[in-house]
């Protein structure tokens, strides 16, 4: 039984979102409890660590970990978790049993939030109401049908106070018909209605543009660890996983604030 409840909790997120096809030579990989800083040297013996196992893992981010005697590290948009000796690597997302959701540092928050905040306004798609409650931030692709159902309650999810601000993340990667369409999608004058149209299914006018920002929107998604469509980013950063309900959603999103809130408050 126990085996069977873990795997339900695990494969939640994954089981309402369309997975990105694998590529090859791509490093896989409540509040948390505060972790303690790194004794000096532990980040260094982490990147050494790293080196070891393949020269070519660079770490864009090494970060206490939710849990102690481990770092946090970002490598080619993996998260793993090197133990502070640098012997042990975990390439699984801690799932905090007490709090019941998926553990995430203060520090790869922090991350996530400054690498998200570097892509302008104008090169998202928004659908927002007047003065949401709370800003999420999608990365979507045309196809996958989790985007599309997503889609098709975003006056729900304005409605409910939020926000939907879209990133363009053609899982099947570059070159493919299905990028070449969120291109075309993102060069249309009206980027709303062709979005909109292209997830109903209807034909899509091919366009190029020198300012589309598909492609770096991709990247970033690779680097923050987007696998699958829809990923879907809290305003603190936090990843709440693939396609939720809209009351769903609203109830996570309620969920993060209050514990935000009840931080501040203690720590005053």
């Amino acid at each position: 039984m126990l085996r069977y409840v873990l795997s339900a909790l695990l494969c939640a997120a994954s089981l309402s979102a369309c997975a990105q096809p694998a590529s090859p030579g791509k490093a896989s990989a409540t509040k948390p409890a505060a972790a303690a800083p790194a004794p000096a040297g532990v980040d260094q013996r982490v990147r050494a660590a790293l080196a070891e196992l393949d020269s070519d893992f660079k770490p864009d981010y090494i970060g206490a970990a939710p849990f102690a005697g481990f770092r946090e590290a970002i490598v080619g948009g993996q998260v793993l978790y090197i133990s502070d000796d640098g012997r042990y690597l975990i390439q699984a997302q801690p799932f905090d049993i007490q709090a019941r959701q998926f553990a995430a540092s203060e520090g790869l928050l922090a991350y996530r939030r400054d690498q998200l905040a570097k892509v302008p306004r104008s090169e998202r798609i928004v659908f927002a109401p007047p003065n949401p409650k709370y800003t999420i931030t999608v990365f979507t692709d045309i196809e996958c049908g989790y985007c599309r159902k997503l889609h098709s309650q975003i006056d729900e999810l304005n409605r409910q106070g939020i926000a939907v601000e879209y990133l363009a993340f053609p899982r099947m990667g570059l070159g493919s018909q299905d990028y070449k369409d969120m291109v075309s999608v993102w060069c249309a004058s009206d980027r709303k209605q062709a979005l909109t149209a292209a997830k109903s299914g209807k034909p899509i006018t091919p366009k190029t543009c020198a300012s589309s920002p598909v492609n770096m929107e991709y990247d970033l998604g690779q680097r923050l660890g987007v696998n699958g469509t829809p990923a879907i980013f809290g305003p603190d950063g936090m990843q709440l996983g693939g396609y939720l309900p809209p009351a769903q959603l609203r109830a996570a999103l309620d969920k993060r604030a209050s514990a935000a809130s009840a931080t501040a408050g203690g720590s005053r």
